[in-house]
């Protein structure tokens, strides 16, 4: 497992640890967006926050420039953060996620999880089923 800290602006002493397993079928590129969203989402990492650079951030974590640059790029187009040449990759300043988009978000991240495992239709919903305790959702 490899881990690399963001060191968040001095007026927050907080160290925020990204965690990326080689050995789990989600790929890493996914590993560092959905840490890094969930980060920026519950505002551990605060609008204008800067990221560490793509290079230094590949470097920290042992991976390809591509795989942590594919990361961000998959947060941008999320309007999570803005790159700028010269002026690096920032958390944005958008309006925060209501709670049902983070809903959509979380579900379609299990969605693609089960998926990446060769998980059917019917084994996702039993498998949802099983945490809310067998419960069938109120329609």
């Amino acid at each position: 497992m490899r881990v690399h800290r963001v060191h968040p602006a001095p007026r927050n002493a907080m160290t925020i640890q990204l965690r990326v397993d080689t050995t789990l079928p989600v790929p890493p590129y996914e590993q560092i967006r959905a840490q890094l969203a969930q980060l920026i989402e519950h505002g551990a990492l605060p609008p204008r926050e800067r990221l560490p650079p793509v290079r230094q951030l590949a470097a920290d974590l042992g991976l390809a420039v591509g795989t942590v640059a594919r990361a961000y790029r998959e947060l941008e187009l999320a309007g999570l953060i803005v790159s700028r040449r010269g002026g690096g990759t920032r958390v944005t300043d958008a309006p925060p996620v209501r709670h049902d988009q983070l809903l959509d978000l979380r579900a379609a991240d299990y969605v693609t999880a089960a998926r990446r495992l060769g998980a059917t239709d019917e084994q996702l919903l039993t498998a949802v089923q099983k945490i809310l305790g067998g419960r069938t959702p109120s329609r």
